[in-house]
C-alpha cells in the first residue's frame, strides 16, 4: 500500500476536521432519481438549492423522468421554474437533455464524464455531482464554496481556475474521502466559512487560514483589470 504523501496527509487532515462540525453533510438537492438529480443541478446553476428545492416537487410531479420531459417543450417547463435565475435558458436545456436522453440512452443518465458533458446545460461541475451522488464514483466537484475554502485554507492559490482546483483538491485529498470531502466543504462554505461573515471566531483553522491573502489578492486583481479596462477605453 502506498504511503500518503505530506500533502495528501495534510489535505485528509483538513478534511477530517470540517467533518468533526458536520458529520452528516450531503446533497441537499432534493431527488428520487439519476434523471432528478440532473435536472436539479442543472437548474441550480447561479441559485441556491434552497430555491431549487422548492421549485422540483411540481415539476417532478409532472415530468418525473427524460421520457416525461422529452414531450415538453421549454414554454410548457417554464412556470415551473419561472422563480429561479436564468429560468428561460434552463428550461430549454432541461427540455433537450431530456430527449437527448432519450433518443441516446433509453431515458437514462449516464456515468461516463464525457457523455454528460455533451449533454445541454451540463458542465464539468455538474457532471461531477452527478456521477459522485447518483452513482458513487469518486470525483469533486468544485463550487463557489469549495472554490473560497480551498483557497482560504491554502490547498490551492487564489489564482487558480476551477479546474486547477480540482486537480489540486484531487491530488491533496485521499480519492476515497473525495466524495463525502466534497459535501463536507460546501457545508463548511455554506454555513461557517461563509464569503462575507466566516465565523472566524469559531474555527479549528484560525492558524492556517489565509483569508486575508486572498482578498488582498482579489482586491489587487480587481483593480488590474480596472485600470486594464481604463487604459484600453
Amino acid at each position: 500500500m502506498q504511503t500518503p504523501s505530506k500533502s495528501t496527509r495534510y489535505g485528509d487532515e483538513i478534511i477530517h476536521e470540517i467533518e468533526k462540525i458536520f458529520p452528516d453533510a450531503e446533497c441537499e438537492l432534493h431527488h428520487e432519481s439519476p434523471f432528478q438529480l440532473l435536472v436539479a443541478v442543472v437548474l441550480s446553476a447561479q441559485t441556491t438549492d434552497a430555491a431549487v428545492n422548492k421549485v422540483t416537487p411540481a415539476l417532478f410531479a409532472a415530468y418525473p423522468n427524460a421520457d416525461a420531459m422529452s414531450r415538453a417543450e421549454p414554454a410548457d417547463l417554464e412556470p415551473y421554474i419561472q422563480t429561479i435565475g436564468l429560468y428561460r435558458t434552463k428550461a430549454k436545456n432541461i427540455a433537450a437533455l431530456a430527449r437527448e436522453l432519450e433518443d441516446k440512452y433509453q431515458g437514462q443518465v449516464p456515468s461516463n464524464r464525457k457523455q454528460l458533458e455533451a449533454l445541454p446545460g451540463v458542465g464539468r461541475k455538474t457532471a461531477n455531482v452527478v456521477r459522485s451522488v447518483a452513482f458513487d464514483i469518486p470525483s469533486f466537484a468544485v463550487d463557489t464554496h469549495v472554490d473560497r475554502i480551498s483557497k482560504r485554507l491554502g490547498l490551492a492559490r487564489p489564482q487558480d481556475s476551477v479546474e486547477k482546483v480540482e486537480e489540486k483538491l484531487k491530488r491533496k485529498i485521499s480519492r476515497d474521502l473525495w466524495n463525502r470531502a466534497h459535501h463536507e466543504m460546501i457545508f463548511f462554505g455554506r454555513y461557517f466559512c461563509t464569503a462575507r461573515n466566516p465565523r472566524c471566531a469559531d474555527c479549528p483553522f484560525g492558524r492556517i487560514c489565509r483569508k486575508e491573502k486572498l482578498e488582498a489578492w482579489k482586491q489587487a486583481e480587481k483593480k488590474r483589470l480596472k485600470s486594464q479596462r481604463d487604459t484600453n477605453g
